[in-house]
């Protein structure tokens, strides 16, 4: 039991110092493209919690469109995401997460009149990236690529199945310290 209590000592010691806790919340401004997709602009917010100098965790929420097949699909995503960060340097961190993407789906007028409605989905996925942060005072200037695995089912129309809708996301953002 001592030997726990020590070794508790220790840890509790060894973290304490080593950066304190912070809360950091603002806007995010993104690009965003799938593979078989044309590329647009993304939207968010996103909120970070410094647990020591080199570990973070990161929620957001974005809001994006895109079209398939030159209008005959358009969806529109809200991501919300939970991201792990490892800073490598004081600037640069390695990210790792999980999300979930509720998204609408628009078909075409013409496919409507054959049947085809809009619907909603919801979706599990993954991701991975690279990003760097810079501190200023209070603010904290954002940045990064993740690379999302996303294997929504685009299935109703034919052909459109094999369109691949696992997506790349650029982010910059200014995060306010609290």
């Amino acid at each position: 039991m001592l030997r726990k209590l020590i070794a508790l000592f220790f840890v509790v010691i060894m973290t304490s110092g080593i950066y304190a806790q912070t809360i950091a919340i603002g806007p995010q401004l993104g690009y965003h493209k799938s593979e078989d997709a044309e590329g647009s602009v993304m939207l968010g917010a996103a909120g970070r919690f410094y647990l020591a100098r080199s570990l973070a965790l990161e929620a957001s929420i974005n809001y994006r469109t895109e079209e398939y097949d030159g209008g005959a699909l358009k969806t529109t995503m809200y991501p919300v995401m939970v991201s792990g960060m490892l800073y490598f340097f004081p600037l640069l961190y390695g990210t790792v997460g999980a999300g979930w993407y509720n998204t609408k789906i628009d078909y075409a007028e013409e496919f409507n009149l054959l049947g085809l409605r809009d619907e909603t989905k919801s979706e599990f996925g993954y991701h991975i990236g690279i990003g760097a942060e810079l501190g200023i005072g209070n603010l904290i200037l954002t940045g990064d690529v993740r690379y999302v695995f996303l294997d929504l089912k685009l299935d109703r129309l034919p052909g459109i199945n094999e369109f691949k809708n696992n997506f790349y996301i650029i982010t910059a953002g200014v995060l306010f310290e609290l």
